[in-house]
């Protein structure tokens, strides 16, 4: 699952009630958050997260995040981390569908989690139930306090979308792209692979550590079904860190299918791009009549023995 909650999906904090001691913006923010012990503002003890002042009255604050594209969400981690002593004592979370900026209260809002008791300085994740579209979500905490990020994570709903005929990347987590499974990503999470634009830094794509072996590092990720045209690894910003080489595997699976499954079946999986050498810094781009003779919709990507990759992009028309 992805994180809907992220900027580069183009979500964004549409309202909140209050944003005295740190502002709601930092919430959303990809990074984890950071303590600086010595850092201080004007208002008082600089946090990395979103912090209401103390309230002295009725009420609650809470905050509104307008989705970049509709989504199903699945787990939310309302994240507390360094905040202790200054965490919301409950929080809940509610949501709706509107085309609107901000909705409006009578709106249509669902409580898809109920008051939750917040722990400090700790994870705080939840299953959510209700498989609804959604493109406006709601933090409500009681009854004020800091969270660190708030992250909300779940599907793209691409089933209202059409593609055209037109070529697209089946790969961008924009068109629905999503991580199944990675062996390792101790440098940089598997889903950077997958998002749109250039990556800012090495810290913005997929990294392994060093694997000291025999072994070789993999990724495998669902994308758009369709017919690929081209594919292009982008080593960018990835200089004497890079894969040595790297091979590209793909399948077309109907129905649902446990990530165990996929994982133990994707060995078998057809051969798109045998083991090519690559190199730092790179756009590397991949062209064969092999790749359009088939519809696909599963694709794992090997590097060998590890290292970084920015950025997959695979090019094709939607099927």
């Amino acid at each position: 699952m992805i994180d809907l909650a992220q900027q580069r999906l183009g979500s964004k904090i549409v309202y909140q009630t209050d944003e005295f001691f740190a502002k709601a913006i930092r919430i959303i923010k990809p990074e984890d958050p950071i303590f600086i012990p010595n850092k201080f503002d004007k208002h008082g003890k600089w946090m990395d997260g979103w912090e209401t002042r103390r309230k002295r009255g009725n009420g609650h604050d809470y905050l509104i995040i307008r989705l970049g594209k509709n989504s199903r969400i699945s787990k939310i981690n309302i994240d507390t981390s360094h905040f202790n002593g200054n965490q919301p004592d409950f929080a809940s979370i509610e949501a709706c569908y509107s085309k609107k900026k901000i909705p409006e209260k009578e709106m249509g809002w669902k409580i898809i989690l109920d008051k939750k008791k917040i722990k400090p300085n700790k994870h705080n994740i939840f299953s959510i139930k209700n498989k609804s579209i959604f493109t406006h979500v709601k933090l409500n905490i009681f009854p004020d306090g800091g969270v660190a990020r708030l992250r909300l994570y779940g599907e793209i709903a691409t089933d209202k979308i059409n593609f055209g005929k037109k070529k697209i990347n089946l790969s961008s987590m924009l068109n629905g792209a999503t991580i199944i499974a990675c062996n390792n990503e101790h440098f940089g999470k598997a889903e950077n692979i997958l998002a749109p634009g250039k990556s800012k830094n090495m810290g913005d794509g997929w990294e392994t550590r060093r694997s000291r072996g025999k072994n070789f590092d993999w990724i495998i990720f669902k994308c758009v079904t369709g017919q690929i045209s081209s594919i292009q690894v982008d080593t960018h910003h990835f200089k004497g860190n890079y894969p040595d080489m790297c091979s590209i595997q793909a399948a077309y699976l109907g129905g649902k299918k446990s990530n165990k499954t996929i994982i133990l079946k994707s060995k078998k999986w057809k051969t798109l791009l045998s083991k090519t050498k690559l190199k730092a810094n790179k756009k590397h781009n991949f062209y064969s009549k092999f790749f359009k003779s088939n519809k696909i919709n599963y694709i794992k990507v090997n590097i060998f023995p590890d290292g970084g990759i920015s950025r997959i992009r695979v090019f094709g028309r939607a099927k």
